[in-house]
């Protein structure tokens, strides 16, 4: 028998705030948290803005001596965990041997790398730093989150690029229903806003170069998109048995029912021709709902702001939901927070969640002129109020051809 797995906890790290509420408005407003770089001087690179994240004090949530053993996209994590755990009220109520945590990270430690190269170059491997490779490696997101929590129960990095935040909360839901945990903190975490990344990316021809205009650059499934924003954050859940949760009175945001994962076996960078792969995954996911397509009102689309993925994405949604589709409510919070790679998934597991809790479906802005093959209702610019909305689902693909679907319903 499934049991049923629920969002109990949320907590968000992003270039639009931190916390749950101040960032449910922003994204809700449709504040864009881009702006010019200012972790660096990127005056010689093609692309000089990205969404950052503001004011952030890892102290705040880590002890000041633990601090420097951690890049930061391991205090984003550590951060979003226990402000979700908190918003969870878990902590002290649930035996420690069912707690999981899966957290998925894309090109983890990638700020230390490059620094301590740098070190290592200038001043020899004697300056290196004894914490270099803790820092570096992705799976030091969870494993971090497990210590400072006590969580023994499964312990997992899910590393597949763009999907491996919504990855690491389909494959959480998954160990709950089979009862393997009864708790699990999971979701996405990446901070990768450094010159090498931008200047991989910019080589690409994957990012935005509105250089002049950076609130204006990610505008996802609009005519005149030219790549999409790297971002940075974290965006963790806290998943749980649903009996458990009902017990001890916590707060509901949504019940996960059902999730999907594939791959395109296409290519290294583009999506499958007709996004093939996308639309599998979709039904998938629907399919292990147990639901019917024409059931599904809201999609928190991946929309990065690129020609092809926001193209394939939209036709692989037509494709599915046929006559349905031109009924269904699609946005892209990316046009908000920008890309934030591993993280996405997450963060956006965590806005579909917020969209069924308060029957509020986020904008997607930026969308001044519509793409005549991108024909869907993109909810633009301004959000709306579905007070009837149910189901709804999340999409994440990443390089590789992999693919993230998750379905959530109002509880």
């Amino acid at each position: 028998m499934r049991r049923r797995v629920v969002v109990t906890g949320i907590g968000l790290v992003t270039p639009v705030g931190i916390g749950v509420e101040e960032v449910w408005e922003n994204v809700v407003k449709g504040k864009s948290g881009a702006g010019p770089i200012t972790r660096f001087d990127a005056k010689d690179l093609p692309v000089r803005i990205a969404a950052e994240v503001k004011d952030f004090k890892p102290e705040r949530f880590i002890e000041p001596k633990l601090v420097e053993e951690m890049d930061r996209f391991i205090q984003f994590a550590v951060a979003g965990s226990l402000i979700a755990i908190e918003r969870a009220g878990l902590k002290g109520k649930t035996d420690s041997e069912r707690v999981g945590v899966i957290i998925g990270v894309g090109l983890g430690g990638l700020p230390s790398i490059e620094d301590q190269f740098k070190i290592f170059n200038e001043k020899g491997y004697r300056r290196v730093s004894p914490y270099f490779i803790p820092m570096a490696i992705p799976n030091l997101a969870a494993g971090w989150v497990s210590i400072l929590t006590g969580a023994k129960g499964v312990n997992l990095c899910i590393s597949t690029a763009c999907s491996a935040g919504l990855h690491a909360v389909g494959e959480a839901y998954r160990y709950i229903r089979e009862g393997i945990i009864d708790v699990a903190i999971c979701g996405g975490t990446e901070s990768a806003i450094t010159p090498l990344a931008v200047a991989g990316f910019s080589s690409m021809k994957a990012l935005s170069r509105r250089n002049d205009e950076p609130e204006k650059a990610s505008r996802p499934f609009e005519k005149n998109r030219d790549g999409f924003v790297m971002g940075e954050g974290a965006g963790i859940l806290v998943l749980e048995e649903y009996e458990n949760a009902k017990k001890r009175g916590a707060e509901i945001f949504a019940e996960v029912i059902g999730y999907g994962a594939n791959g395109d076996a296409h290519h290294i960078t583009s999506p499958s021709p007709e996004g093939k792969g996308a639309e599998e995954c979709m039904r998938l996911a629907i399919r292990d709902a147990r639901i019917s397509t024409d059931e599904i009102q809201y999609i928190n689309a991946h929309g990065t702001s690129t020609k092809l993925n926001d193209l394939y994405e939209t036709i692989a949604i037509k494709k599915l939901f046929k006559d349905h589709a031109k009924k269904l409510f699609v946005s892209s919070t990316k046009s908000v927070t920008g890309h934030t790679l591993g993280a996405a998934g997450g963060m956006e597991a965590a806005f579909t969640a917020l969209s069924l809790k308060t029957g509020i479906i986020p904008p997607t802005i930026n969308y001044e002129e519509p793409d005549p093959q991108c024909d869907l209702n993109y909810v633009p610019n301004e959000a709306i109020e579905l007070k009837d909305l149910r189901y709804a689902i999340c999409n994440s693909f990443g390089f590789g051809g992999t693919n993230a679907c998750v379905v959530m319903k109002k509880i």
